[in-house]
């Protein structure tokens, strides 16, 4: 047995950490509709078995056959699902018996129909081969439609053996190597784990909140002040000096400019007191959001771009610093408006990137703080305020003193009731009145953030928008493991005729992202496999790490042994929970892989998790694997004797049967 140089595959109880996985709820690719007719039925079947979910789309076309919907599509495709991956030996009985009597009951179609067509290609690799043979077989495949050429060279490249087999590997791998990259793989496959981005939401304005005081000084005192002056204005008229009624019109005219000016200058002070306020630094620190929850998500979102988003020519601890006020108020906003949805945070990170970039696009452009050159009170407005007391005062001077002349104390009363009255009463206006306009200004910012987000929110959507089908990502997989395999055969110097049968065990890789179709099967952007190799001289094992989004893939372990040396092979765990894969050998070396995880927590309202579980295994060809290694350690290597025993007699009825349709 080699010794491994190197290995990451969790040994014991070790297990793997999945990021949240995304359910793409917008899609309705495999959703069936309540009784299905038995074409919706194989529609359906269809496209499990592009996604390599081989016993999910075999299940589907019996139920649609069982409901009278037979055609040489449907016949194609039945073949196609229960012989997928794997030779005419590795059926199992039960299997070898449906295969017999699926070719028991097809009838002669139409040569001119593409399906029927495919279906005899299909029938013909089932009878024996001769090498004289080989050539014209691999002609007619050849001579199919690509539809149906594509699912004999990806589903059945091991179905044959001899040359032939050899050489239907080499077309098969070749075409792998085409798919793998096809579609634009490098550019999207990534969309296919990005969650659905959640739509923009802005923070509602905080109505108009004035006290009740601010209220009963405004109305008060202005009808006590109103009171006063008109009281004022009838004593200084029965003087009968058409001066002092010019004073009192002119201080009147004094006070309006004042309470114009000093009531724009009241909001504009207030309303940059509350700006700088959102860019100050806090002044304590906040406590820690719960590890997990959204609210430590979203920080965990700023952090990473705040510090990712460095503007050009600043050192990055400057910006930090200088942006940590707008930053928590930023932060605050997201975890306020979004909460309540129960979403995943990643949702709302095309959000936070366009918070970030706009702030950093503001600071490069030094508009960062342009809200202080707004606010700044202009001449205008100060000439305003002072030049309204300074008219206020002289108006006074002129008419009170006739005032008083006329009604000593009880003008002079009257005169300290218009200031008392007129002081807090203007106070309590300009607070109203900010409160008012902050409102406005608030309601404009509102929109013009909530446009802003709309686009950006378009934006992203449309570089999401050729976010990968699930079927595409099931023939970039396939294309990888076949690739794999390839290269491993040519490492050991193997021809594929050489290797009795090879089988994965495929399993989520460490802190991976997932994401899957409402009912369909979970994809990984990283994977941990262990290939299995079987040939006359025993077993070889590769543990490799497959980089779904790269397309990349490293060699991490290289085991040899012969079938003797497997001592167990188990699954330790319940479906729809945390199941492992365990291999032990001989020698007390133990394998263990985690193959799946619990789905509670992932799945629509609708949606059996033990279902997605069993669709997922079912897709990574978990169950094959185990029939392998599960044989090898009951027999040994008598178990490769006894698989051709048991299949031959069958093969041979088959044979039989198959001649009769292609004769």
């Amino acid at each position: 047995m080699t010794n491994p140089t190197a290995t990451n595959v969790a040994q014991g109880d070790a297990h793997v950490d999945l990021q949240a996985g995304t359910v793409h709820g917008d899609v309705n690719f495999y959703q069936l509709p309540p009784d299905p007719t038995p074409e919706e039925l194989f529609v359906a079947a269809v496209k499990y078995l592009d996604a390599r979910v081989r016993d999910e789309a075999l299940d589907l076309i019996e139920k649609a056959v069982a409901g009278g919907y037979v055609t040489a599509e449907v016949q194609f495709h039945r073949l196609i699902a229960l012989l997928s991956g794997r030779t005419l030996r590795q059926l199992s009985t039960e299997e070898l018996d449906r295969l017999a009597a699926i070719c028991a009951s097809l009838t002669r179609y139409d040569d001119r129909d593409e399906w029927a067509a495919g279906l005899k290609v299909v029938i013909r690799l089932l009878a024996p081969v001769s090498a004289a043979d080989a050539e014209l077989i691999l002609k007619q495949v050849d001579a199919l439609d690509q539809r149906q050429r594509d699912c004999v060279y990806g589903h059945l490249e091991a179905l044959l053996e001899g040359a032939i087999q050899d050489e239907m590997w080499q077309r098969s791998v070749e075409l792998a190597e085409v798919q793998r990259t096809a579609g634009g793989r490098p550019d999207r496959v990534w969309k296919f784990f990005h969650p659905t981005p959640a739509p923009p939401r802005v923070r509602p304005v905080r109505p108009a909140a004035v006290p009740f005081r601010d209220w009963f000084l405004a109305s008060a005192g202005a009808a006590l002040f109103t009171f006063a002056v008109v009281e004022l204005t009838v004593l200084v008229a029965a003087r009968g000096r058409p001066g002092s009624i010019l004073g009192v019109l002119a201080g009147l005219a004094g006070l309006a400019a004042f309470c114009i000016g000093g009531s724009e200058r009241h909001y504009r002070r207030a309303r940059l007191r509350a700006k700088d306020a959102e860019m100050r630094p806090p002044q304590r620190r906040w406590p820690e959001a719960p590890t997990g929850g959204f609210a430590s998500k979203v920080d965990r979102l700023f952090r990473v771009y705040f510090g990712r988003y460095v503007p050009r020519g600043t050192d990055r601890s400057d910006w930090l610093t200088q942006t940590a006020g707008i930053r928590r108020q930023l932060r605050d906003e997201i975890v306020e408006i979004y909460r309540e949805q129960r979403i995943d945070a990643e949702r709302v990170a095309w959000l936070v990137r366009h918070l970030v970039s706009d702030v950093r696009q503001q600071w490069e452009r030094g508009t960062l703080t342009a809200y202080r050159d707004q606010l700044r009170v202009p001449a205008t407005t100060t000439a305003l305020c002072v030049g309204g007391l300074v008219v206020l005062t002289i108006g006074s001077l002129w008419a009170v003193p006739a005032a008083v002349l006329a009604a000593p104390l009880y003008g002079m009363a009257l005169y300290l009731l218009a200031v008392i009255a007129a002081v807090p009463a203007v106070r309590a206006s300009f607070r109203i009145i900010a409160e008012r306009r902050r409102v406005a200004a608030d309601e404009a910012e509102r929109a013009d953030k909530y446009r802003a987000r709309v686009e950006a929110y378009r934006r992203w959507q449309d570089k999401l928008s050729d976010k990968p089908l699930d079927v595409e990502m099931a023939a970039w997989l396939e294309a990888d493991r076949k690739v794999l395999v390839d290269q491993v055969m040519r490492h050991y110097r193997l021809r594929p005729s050489q290797v009795i049968a090879h089988a994965f065990i495929e399993a989520p890789a460490a802190s991976c992202k997932r994401a899957r179709y409402p009912r369909g099967p979970w994809r990984y952007s990283q994977y941990r496999l262990l290939l299995f190799l079987l040939t006359d001289d025993g077993v070889r094992q590769v543990d490799i790490d497959l980089n779904f989004e790269t397309a990349t893939s490293q060699i991490t372990q290289r085991l040899n042994y012969r079938f003797e040396a497997v001592a167990a092979v188990r699954i330790r765990g319940v479906i729809g929970q945390r199941q492992t894969f365990g291999l032990t050998l001989i020698n007390g070396e133990a394998i263990s892989l985690t193959v799946s995880e619990s789905d509670y927590q992932a799945v629509q309202h609708d949606e059996d998790p033990t279902k997605i579980t069993k669709l997922s295994l079912d897709a990574s060809g978990l169950g094959h694997t185990l029939h392998v290694l599960e044989g090898i350690a009951a027999e040994g290597k008598e178990w490769v004797k006894h698989q051709r025993d048991r299949a031959d007699n069958r093969l041979a009825k088959l044979a039989t049967t198959v001649r009769r349709l292609i004769d």
